[in-house]
């Protein structure tokens, strides 16, 4: 449909160009044309399951050209419109285009108009409430909406020539048909007794009527009642709700067809030529449908595929003849090619007689024919033999159980279609208008109606040659037979034209770009017949080339034959001859290799081409029979077989021609680049050999200048090496002290668990003999009071006693229960006193804070006013020297001024105004000492309320923790809560009262407060702590306080380093480390040991690598994927870890891991969670990163050796992993296997820790730093490069000695930095550490917290239950001794009667 419309507009373009202008407001004959095509796509297209405008009919378009080659008109002519789409259609699918732009795109008048308000909807669109728009569920069109649809269908209607008036009757008979499907019927009795049909809603009826233009009563009649006329009587029957529906489907599809019919005429009418002597060429424009095969086919299905296989049949010829014209024109031997004939395929349609069609008309004839006996027909007439499955020409097949289920299958040359005869093949070839149809169109009002019936009934009716003389009725065709005769005209009229064919293949269903289904383009080639004509093809000489591209394509193959013999060009030479020769020769050629066989590679005397030839893969040889190559005139023409060799020996000569180029290039590019870097190397060895010069001769002329210095550096090199080697030799004993002292403490702590291990096997056994004796005591025991309580239930007596017991056990429980709720109260209580303390503990900090910074202040101001005070003392004293030199009253005009600020003095001094007292000659900043003593006595002020608002805290502190453990459960005195009190204070970081500003005095009063004995539950506190802390608490401690005390102070460098001698500058900062120092001098050694002291401890480090490390390690893989989970391929494994350096630098060095333990741990088990890969040596340059802590992962989930992670376990509260300050993580490079390795390290003690993560980044940086990274600034510069060789160059000593300060000042700045970042990382390490444990201290807190009320809980649940069982058992006795007591008096009642 869519290539229609492209070759439309082609055709109609050219044909328009160049032609007069036609009248003001009318349009051209090209406009009209174009135009015509969104009226009939609108009537004749649909939507199915894989084209959003199918065209659901077939259609010629003619379009007619002058002698000149201008447009002169169109004609359309149409076949086979599927009018059963009006009344069905599957889901997915949709209805003819005009229904569904009528109810989207229609104005609000003409809805209102044709009774298609949406108000009466319920909500629900339009389209979903007819039932001829809703059963596919009017889905939209994914091109264009129906809205745009509907405006370009009434634009092309009046482009037409449409007038408003007939517009708007199309579109009643488009709303009447949507109403008319929307009729219901309903039962009722007929005369006879019989069920009738009737109608449901006349007001609708007459509805559909009206827009339909039709009379309603007639209407009603030929929707209930059927009139048959026989011997010229008319006999009416009454038909039932079902027929009735049939009826109304039937008149719609009338009507619908009828109007498709007038909108061909009309659109004829319009773009139609008027006289046919003006046409003197046409092109004609086919588009029809394509093979059908659906799993139910039908009438129309036949009907479709007969126009295929006569189309097709067509084609073949088509392609045939050109290929016998082309053969004969080049003047070539060929033989006869038999291309596929699909007669016998039409025969079987369209025979006369015994054609199915033929065969199907006279069933249609027969008064009482049917769908069954046409198919028995078709049975005997096509497969006569018993038991016949196909028939003579294998075009007709039909199983017996098709047969049983009345269908039967057609071979086309697409493939082979099943159809059903119980489709109502006989109605639809009749097609016939009902009697009461006929009356109801011939009687109607509207004029446009009764046109259209008019149109219908001259399509239908037929007369003959003979019966057009004679008087008679006309006879109605079927619509079989206006088929063929439609096709047959086709078909003459294609025979006729000079045809091209176009055949339009879909790519996919979904139509959705880039995306090709193979299985539905090769259906779609089979049914157009595209792989039938290729077949045509190929049985000839499919491939055809001229001779010049076939001696240029092929010349190549015959490298080695000489131009003499064949040239290279065609110039002056006979095209056809050459191509004779080079196809001998190459025949001659391949005959020749074929003999020799696979050759050598290897073979000594070919040259470099030969063998690239040889070692390449070889193709097929040329060898075929030479007839399948013909040379005609002009043309090449050859069958498959030859062309595959051919182009396969091409592509390997091709392939062979272009490895031998590829190998020269790259030779030349190597030899390029060789040539380049032996000019380079030669440029750097000039350069390097002057440099040497120069440094040689720089060293010569230093050698006497630095000699005193030589002597010094030497004995300080001396000195250094004896206290290396004393510090060495006192490590090396204390090391091998502590390795004596703990195998020591091993052997002993072995025995211990050897001598625990005996005395519990022997306790366990005892304890399982007593169990079992007591157990056998206890059996004894109860069976006694088994006994005891049997007899007791037959006491009246027990049970009393035992009512009494379990009165006084509620009476218990109730209790217990109303204590409970008073504890959960006062709980409550202690929470809200909790919140108000805290809150008047923050007011209490604010106020704290104010008062240090007011304290601060004042201590500020009076610091100022006492300096101020010093200084105006010595300008008295000074004055009074000079007036008693100079004179009495008299002083020097040019006196010097204190140096205080006079912002300062003026804040300082304050002059009482109403004393009246003048002080003549006092400077400007004159400070009273009343001034000084009124802030001084502001100052005690201050620091008094400051001790009265931090002893407030200290109170409000206390009442909170009795709070908290009044909560909990717990009652506390004083001395318990002064302890933790204490303890809280001393855990205080020391920088708080640093800040606050505290005075020495305070805090001397805060430390000379007695120390208290320390009570059960802060011992208890500090015990659960160090439980807690782990076992490595201790030695940390012990490490803090061997190591020396830093202040902010000592994080600042002090000194300045350089040639001694040189002045210092004045602008220099002299800060330092603090130390206890007197001079600049003692300053400046103290940090050079201390820097001394950091660089023998990175060294150390790096020793203890060499020596190894024990540590658990765990080494991680993870892959590639996103939220891969990581792999271990060790867990938990006790490893030692050694660097190992193969050379004299650390790129060849290697880091070993070493499982740890012998026969022993082995036999144990340990070291199950690895694999031997995972402790092969890693080399140190594929180490990327050295972390600390656990990296990646969280610590506390890591895996043990059994698989299973350690903080999973239940029961324990202390966990080996629980400290992140004992980790560090190394990051190898990827693997094949891995995309991340990690190399998870735990160690014994924090110190060990960082002791490896220093060395190991301290083995990096020398690593990358002898690689070639250089980041300092010392290097030559470029006017030092350049000098020439020759050139006596001349470099002051003074300028080197300047530089090489520099870059010494940077190295002491990096060590400096280095330094402090050490002690801050150990310092954030501490501050980390003391906030996990206070974190876990409050969660083990919470959690016996949570234990305890579920003790509770589960208390109360036990008590309820036991309560329970204890009051049936009460109501259980009670009946028990009513019944007693009933037996009693009847046992006494028969005692008095025996007595009576």
């Amino acid at each position: 449909t869519e290539s229609t419309k492209i070759v439309m507009s082609y055709l109609t373009t050219l044909g328009g160009m160049g032609m007069e202008q036609e009248k003001e407001g009318e349009l051209s004959v090209m406009e009209r044309v174009l135009q015509s095509n969104p009226v009939l796509e609108a009537f004749g297209n649909a939507r199915t399951l894989r084209n959003d405008n199918s065209s659901r009919f077939g259609k010629f378009i003619e379009l007619g050209f002058s002698r000149a080659g201008h447009l002169v008109g169109a004609r359309v002519q149409t076949y086979l419109l599927e009018k059963v789409r009006l009344a069905f259609h599957a889901s997915g699918e949709r209805n003819y285009h005009i229904f569904y732009q009528l109810l989207r795109g229609g104005t609000h008048e003409q809805k209102e108009k044709f009774g298609l308000l949406e108000g009466d909807t319920g909500g629900i669109e339009l389209p979903n409430c007819f039932h001829y728009t809703k059963q596919g569920g009017a889905p939209q069109l994914r091109e264009f909406t129906d809205e745009s649809g509907l405006a370009y269908t009434l634009k092309a209607m009046r482009a037409l020539g449409w007038s408003e008036e007939t517009i708007d009757n199309v579109l009643s008979i488009i709303a009447g048909l949507l109403h008319l499907g929307e009729t219901t019927f309903l039962v009722k009795q007929s005369d006879s007794g019989n069920d009738a049909a009737g109608i449901q809603d006349m007001e609708s009826l007459q509805k559909t009527a009206s827009l339909l233009g039709v009379d309603a009563d007639k209407m009603e009649f030929a929707l209930t009642q059927r009139v048959v006329v026989a011997r010229g009587e008319e006999i009416k029957t009454e038909l039932t709700v079902d027929r009735a529906a049939d009826a109304r489907d039937a008149l719609a599809k009338t009507i619908y067809g009828a109007l498709f019919l007038w909108v061909v005429d009309q659109v004829n009418k319009s773009v139609s030529w008027k006289d046919d002597k003006e046409v003197r060429s046409s092109v004609g424009v086919l588009d029809i449908f394509g093979f059908e095969c659906f799993k139910i086919n039908s009438f129309e299905q036949l009907c479709i595929n007969f126009t295929n296989e006569a189309l097709q049949q067509q084609f073949n010829k088509f392609i045939f003849k050109l290929e016998q014209e082309e053969y004969e024109a080049e003047k070539i031997e060929w033989a006869f090619i038999s291309f596929p004939d699909n007669q016998d395929c039409l025969d079987t349609i369209q025979q006369k007689k015994t054609g199915i069609l033929a065969m199907l008309d006279d069933e249609c004839r027969l008064p009482r024919g049917s769908d069954l006996n046409w198919a028995k027909r078709l049975y005997d007439q096509w497969l006569p033999e018993k038991g016949q499955t196909i028939s003579e020409n294998t075009r007709f097949q039909a199983t017996k159980v098709q047969q049983g289920k009345a269908l039967f299958c057609v071979r086309h040359f697409a493939g082979l279609v099943e159809y059903k005869v119980e489709t109502n093949f006989m109605e639809k070839n009749k097609d016939e208008i009902p009697i009461a149809a006929q009356n109801l169109f011939e009687t109607a009002p509207s004029q446009l109606m009764k046109d259209i019936y008019a149109i219908q009934k001259k399509e239908t009716e037929d007369r003959s040659g003979d019966t057009a003389n004679k008087k008679g009725p006309a006879k109605s065709k079927t619509v079989g037979q206006q088929f063929k005769e439609q096709l047959n005209g086709l078909i003459a009229s294609v025979e006729k034209t000079d045809p091209h064919y176009i055949r339009c293949l879909k790519p996919n269903d979904a139509a959705k770009p880039k995306l090709c289904t193979r299985k539905r383009l090769t259906e779609q080639l089979r049914y157009g017949g595209v792989l039938e004509a290729v077949r045509v093809a190929r049985a000839g000489y499919p491939v055809r080339l001229t001779h010049q591209a076939f001696f240029q394509r092929y010349r190549m193959l015959l490298p080695d034959i000489p131009e003499e013999q064949i040239p290279w060009s065609m110039e002056d030479q006979d095209a056809q001859k050459l191509c004779v020769k080079l196809l001998t020769t190459c025949l001659e050629e391949g005959k020749k290799k074929a003999e020799r066989g696979k050759l050598d590679p290897q073979e000594s005397g070919i040259s470099r081409f030969e063998k690239i030839r040889r070692m390449q893969h070889q193709p097929i040889a040329l060898v075929f029979p030479q007839t399948d190559v013909q040379l005609g005139l002009t043309k090449v023409f050859m069958r498959k077989p030859p062309h595959d060799a051919l182009e396969a020996n091409r592509v390997f000569h091709q392939s062979a021609s272009a490895t031998m180029i590829q190998c020269w290039v790259r030779g030349l590019e190597r030899r390029k680049k060789y040539l380049i870097a032996q000019d380079c190397a030669i440029t750097i060895q000039r350069c390097y050999r002057g440099y040497k010069g120069r440094e040689r001769w720089t060293a010569l002329r230093r050698a006497t200048a630095s000699l005193l210095l030589t002597n010094h550096y030497r004995m300080q090199i001396s000195r250094r090496k004896y206290n290396r080697a004393r510090n060495g030799t006192i490590k090396f004993q204390s090391a091998f002290r502590g390795v004596t002292t703990r195998r020591y403490v091993a052997a002993v702590k072995l025995e211990t668990y050897y001598r625990r291990y005996k005395c519990r096997k022997n306790f366990t056994k005892l304890r399982s003999a007593i169990i079992a004796l007591q157990c056998r005591t206890r059996v004894k025991i109860a069976k006694k009071e088994m006994k005891a309580l049997m007899g007791e239930q037959k006491d009246i007596g027990k049970l009393k006693e035992n009512n009494e017991r379990l009165k006084m056990e509620m009476n218990s429980l109730k209790a217990m229960l109303a204590a409970q709720a008073k504890e959960d109260a006062s709980n409550l209580a202690h929470t809200r006193q909790l919140d108000e303390k805290q809150a008047e503990i923050d007011r209490l900090e604010k106020r704290v804070a104010e008062l240090e910074k007011q304290l601060s202040d004042e201590k500020a101001i009076i610091e100022k006013l006492e300096a101020d005070l010093k200084a105006q003392k010595e300008l008295n004293a000074m004055n009074a020297a000079s007036s008693h030199g100079h004179g009495h009253g008299h002083g020097h005009p040019h006196q010097k001024r204190s140096g205080v600020s006079p912002a300062v003095a003026k804040a300082a001094v304050e002059v009482d105004q109403g004393a009246g007292l003048a002080m003549p000659n006092l400077p400007s900043n004159y400070v009273s000492p009343d001034v000084l003593a009124k802030h001084k006595k502001h100052l005690s002020k201050l620091e008094e309320e400051l001790r009265a608002e931090r002893k407030h805290r200290r109170e409000a502190d206390a009442e909170i923790i009795k709070l908290r453990a009044a909560i909990n459960g717990v009652e506390l005195n004083e001395a318990e809560v002064n302890d933790l009190l204490a303890q809280k204070l001393q855990e205080a970081p020391a920088a708080t009262s640093l800040r606050s500003g505290e005075t020495p005095e305070i805090a001397g009063e805060e430390k000379e407060e007695p120390a208290q004995p320390k009570s059960s539950l802060a011992r208890a506190m500090e015990g659960i702590t160090s439980t807690f802390g782990g076992g490595s608490g201790g030695e940390e401690k012990k490490e803090k306080d061997e190591r020396p005390l830093l202040s902010v102070d000592n994080l600042l460098p002090k000194i300045r380093r350089g040639l001694m001698g040189e002045e210092e500058k004045e602008d220099a900062v002299v800060v330092g480390w603090k130390a206890d120092v007197r001079s600049r001098k003692e300053r400046e050694e103290v940090l050079r040991d201390e820097v001394h002291r950091f660089e023998s401890q990175m060294k150390g480090f790096v020793h203890n690598l060499e020596d190894g490390v024990d540590v658990m390690m765990w080494q991680m893989n993870r892959s590639e994927e996103k939220d891969a989970p990581a792999e271990f391929a060790l867990k938990a494994s006790h490893v030692t870890v050694k660097i190992q350096r193969k050379g004299e630098l650390w790129v060849q060095g290697v880091v070993n891991f070493t499982l740890r333990g012998g026969y022993l741990s082995k036999a144990i088990g340990r070291g199950r969670g690895g694999n031997k890969t995972a402790l092969e040596p890693l080399s140190m340059h594929e180490i990327l990163e050295v972390k600390a802590g656990c990296s990646g992962y969280d610590h506390t989930e890591l895996p043990s050796a059994t698989g299973r992670s350690k903080s999973s376990k239940g029961g324990k509260s202390k966990s080996e992993n629980r400290q992140g300050s004992l980790f560090v993580t190394m990051t190898a490079t990827p693997t094949p296997m891995a995309a991340t390795r990690a190399y998870i390290l735990r160690f014994k003690s924090r110190s060990a820790r960082n002791e490896f993560l220093n060395g190991m980044r301290s083995v990096l940086a020398d690593m990358q730093i002898h690689e070639g990274v250089s980041i300092s600034g010392l290097h030559s510069s470029v006017e030092a490069m350049q000098y020439d060789d020759e050139e006596e160059v001349m470099v002051p000593l003074g300028a080197v000695h300047k530089v090489m300060n520099r870059e010494r000042e940077a190295y002491d700045r990096i060590l400096l930095m280095l330094l402090q970042g050490y002690e801050d990382l150990k310092e954030r390490e501490d501050e980390l550490l003391n906030l996990r444990k206070k974190l876990e201290n409050v969660m083990e807190e919470s959690a016996e917290k949570d234990r305890v009320q579920a003790n509770d809980s589960k208390l109360i649940m036990q008590l309820s239950k036991k309560l329970e069982t204890l009051l049936m058992d009460n109501e259980d006795l009670r009946d028990q001794n009513d019944r007693l007591n009933t037996r009693l008096i009847a046992a006494e009642c028969e005692k008095m009667n025996m007595m009576s």
